[in-house]
């Protein structure tokens, strides 16, 4: 007996030397010895080989095509009003241009496409896959393909449960507990430039671990556009991951709610050693008191970019929604980031309305890698003529164009509240000046 625990007390240090050598020092430093970039290679080389594989077996019965739409529904290219001028174009003459009773068939199609599949329901399930990646969460309805593909399914399954998991969730944990040990020593210090330095370079260090917990692979580009002291960092939201992705390239002030527990526990230690705004749940419904606290920190041009999430939920990574007008609002410089993950090699969004952040983080530390690419965009800044409302318009377009993803105007809320009355109007009018023409608008004021 005390043999098996000599050994495994020899296994876990050898364990902790390895990560410690092959992993957390070099990403305390910023560098790689290249396993990951091996890693990558062979599993974007084994991808291939079992899509081919796949397309082998299946090309008799069908064609695996991407689908733009990303849906069941494969709706015409342009607007509403493009279609309806189309459609009363095409008409014989006899029966003019304005409304007449077959525009109802229009309306009621493009109702019951909306019923089935609707813009914004869609941008919070995961997202569909061109092909199969040898996740089973990827392909529920998996069946027997072929004895090549179910043995390299097999050895996946051990690879990323016994051995990638461990890995992760042990680089993790480390991660986390030097975050907080090392933001709460770095706190202790007194106001001078090291601490602000060491505090950067603490909070970094740590963030480089945890991607390295869960294999990030992360290209940054136009690193010229980086955000800067005093001004806002504002980026598309897909999952938490986002801060360890942005903070692997530079350090942040957060913005959020006080929580409890462990989280609890992470922000005070976070805060003694950097200007973070946390505020009490109560404080959050305060606009007034949010921008103020935000305006005082931007003003201080000796404190870090404030990082926000303006859609305030969790995308799937395939469109970008409305940007809350709240931090648009203060009048400082806005630093835009398009942030693109690659679905290929793990879905990085967040379902919160079907998973826990702990079932999330497994799922997580159980796919293949995390692949993204983040665009720093240069900075922008508020037109004499535009509200906030329309600057972040404007910022959200910039983000979603270089990012390859949808612009959308719904409102992210969607995803748990109801629609407002307020919208419902303004459609409303927008259909009435579609069917009966321009004065009709006017006339309903």
């Amino acid at each position: 007996m005390e043999d098996f625990w000599t050994f495994a007390l020899w296994a876990l240090k050898t364990w902790l030397y390895l990560i410690i050598c092959l992993i957390m020092i070099p990403a305390m430093f910023g560098f790689s010895l290249g396993i990951s970039e091996t890693y990558m290679t062979i599993l974007v080389k084994t991808l291939e080989w079992a899509t081919l594989n796949i397309q082998k077996v299946y090309a008799e019965e069908r064609t695996l095509t991407a689908s733009p739409s990303n849906g069941l529904i494969e709706r015409e290219d342009g607007s509403m009003e493009k279609e309806l001028e189309e459609l009363r174009r095409s008409r014989p003459k006899s029966l003019g241009s304005d409304f007449t009773l077959s525009d109802c068939v229009y309306f009621t199609r493009r109702g019951i496409e909306s019923i089935v599949e609707d813009e914004v329901t869609q941008r919070f399930t995961s997202e569909e896959l061109v092909s199969w990646n040898l996740l089973t969460r990827t392909n529920n309805d998996f069946q027997y393909i072929s004895l090549k593909v179910t043995l390299v399914y097999g050895i996946g399954i051990f690879m990323r449960y016994c051995i990638l998991a461990p890995l992760r969730i042990t680089l993790a944990c480390i991660g986390l507990s030097w975050l907080v040990i090392g933001t709460s020593a770095v706190g202790l210090l007194p106001n001078w430039s090291i601490k602000f330095w060491l505090s950067e370079w603490v909070h970094v260090m740590c963030y480089r671990i945890c991607a390295r917990g869960l294999s990030a692979t992360i290209r940054y580009h136009n690193k010229e556009n980086k955000p800067k002291k005093g001004g806002i960092c504002v980026a598309n939201h897909t999952s938490p991951i986002d801060i360890v992705i942005l903070c692997n390239d530079g350090c942040y002030a957060m913005v959020g709610q006080i929580h409890g527990g462990l989280m609890g526990v992470i922000q005070r230690a976070m805060v003694r050693s950097c200007p973070h705004v946390w505020f009490e749940r109560a404080e959050m419904k305060d606009r007034h008191l949010v921008t103020k606290r935000l305006k005082d920190h931007v003003n201080d041009k000796t404190k870090l970019p404030i990082l926000i999430f303006p859609e305030g939920t969790c995308v799937n990574n395939t469109s970008v929604m409305m940007f809350k007008k709240g931090s648009f609002e203060i009048g400082s410089t806005i630093y835009p980031v398009a942030i693109k993950y690659d679905p290929n090699v793990g879905d990085a969004f967040w379902n919160s309305s079907k998973y826990s952040m702990v079932s999330y983080l497994l799922r997580m530390m159980t796919s293949w890698a995390l692949v993204c690419n983040v665009w720093y965009l240069p900075a922008m800044h508020q037109q004499e003529e535009e509200d906030a409302v329309q600057f972040a318009k404007r910022v959200k377009s910039a983000i979603a164009l270089r990012g390859g993803l949808v612009d959308l105007q719904w409102d992210g809320g969607l995803k748990r509240a109801k629609v407002k009355d307020l919208f419902k109007e303004e459609q409303q009018k927008q259909y009435s000046s579609m069917v009966l023409g321009d004065d009709s608008s006017s006339h309903s004021d």
